[in-house]
């Protein structure tokens, strides 16, 4: 198995992960929102969308469209301290996602 295939393998995983957190975490969403929500041109479509709706319908769909059609993974991932800020003012602690998401920046910053 190439570095590649591998990377894909452990980005493909950590995207479960965070979907399994979102899910444990009562954050996962069955209908997706807006199409115009989902056309923000706003970083984490800020102005239109929970952090946590953009993960699930903007990152992990797109990341996982990129997995499938085997494209080149992001180079830049930074959306761990995201979901902190996030997560400063809700009541539940969100530290398993984050640290599911501290893994895709890994993985994708090759660090």
């Amino acid at each position: 198995m190439s570095k590649s295939e591998t990377d894909l393998g452990q980005v493909a995983d950590s995207l479960l992960q965070i979907e399994i957190e979102l899910r444990q975490l009562g954050l996962w969403e069955a209908e997706p929102p807006s199409p115009e929500a989902l056309r923000s041109t706003q970083p984490f479509c800020i102005d239109t969308l929970e952090f946590t709706q953009w993960l699930q319908f903007v990152f992990v769909a797109r990341m996982k469209v990129i997995i499938e059609n085997d494209r080149p993974l992001p180079a830049v991932s930074g959306i761990a301290p995201m979901a902190e800020e996030h997560f400063r003012t809700r009541p539940e602690s969100g530290s398993g996602l984050i640290r599911a998401l501290e893994e895709v920046d890994r993985l994708l910053s090759g660090q």
